[in-house]
């Protein structure tokens, strides 16, 4: 299967930076990669149309792709799904990765491993399982808190109800999270094609278009 991606990003001449008059022949076609295309929002704010995927070990989006549509190249599919522009940052590392960046990252292994990046209140509620404080939600180091317990009919202090995230903790989550994806389910692709070879074009009284002649900026020239 074409890439559609690609195949419907506009056109236009990139000027040559040439010395002289400029003809066609100063001129090189290429396509316009600042162009992004998006999924409808009524597409992307309905969740019928996506299924929950979660990236196992050092899975790609090309790896992802293959796996559900058959099609390698339809990557930018579960780019778009999940409104990721940048991979390097918005992917989930391989282990490989990970272990290069921390080590790049942090001076040394008592940083990593022992060094607090914040501080996570334990759960604390009430006799009658009232939750006065979430679990997992930071906190400064040594929180306390006093409540009513109704079931006790008294004041309660909870002292030093804290926990310390250490670097590595911390890093390992946030690189584990970015695990959990929505995949566009593949009797959905059509629509999806049709909707982006509309928008990837540059049309006529359209915020972006301009003309076939004028340059948008010093150095393009537009093609409808």
């Amino acid at each position: 299967m074409a890439n559609p991606y690609f195949r419907n990003l506009s056109e236009f001449d990139y000027v040559n930076r040439t010395e002289g008059g400029r003809n066609s022949a100063d001129y090189t076609r290429v396509k316009n990669l600042f162009k992004k295309g998006v999924l409808r929002e009524d597409i992307f704010q309905d969740l019928s149309f996506f299924t929950k995927y979660i990236i196992i070990g050092d899975d790609r989006p090309d790896n992802v792709a293959d796996q559900i549509y058959d099609d390698p190249t339809l990557d930018w599919v579960v780019l778009l799904a999940n409104n990721i522009t940048n991979i390097q940052s918005e992917w989930p590392m391989s282990q490989a990765d990970f272990n290069t960046y921390i080590t790049e990252k942090y001076e040394n292994e008592t940083t990593l491993y022992s060094g607090i990046h914040h501080y996570e209140a334990n759960e604390v509620k009430t006799s009658r399982n009232v939750i006065i404080i979430p679990s997992g939600m930071r906190v400064g180091v040594g929180q306390s808190v006093s409540f009513y317990d109704d079931g006790l009919g008294q004041q309660v202090t909870k002292t030093d109800v804290a926990s310390p995230i250490t670097n590595y903790i911390y890093e390992d989550r946030l690189n584990n999270s970015k695990r959990n994806i929505f995949i566009l389910k593949p009797q959905y692709l059509q629509i999806v094609f049709d909707d982006l070879e509309n928008i990837m074009q540059y049309k006529e009284g359209s915020t972006q278009y301009v003309s076939e002649t004028l340059a948008r900026g010093d150095n393009i020239r537009l093609y409808d």
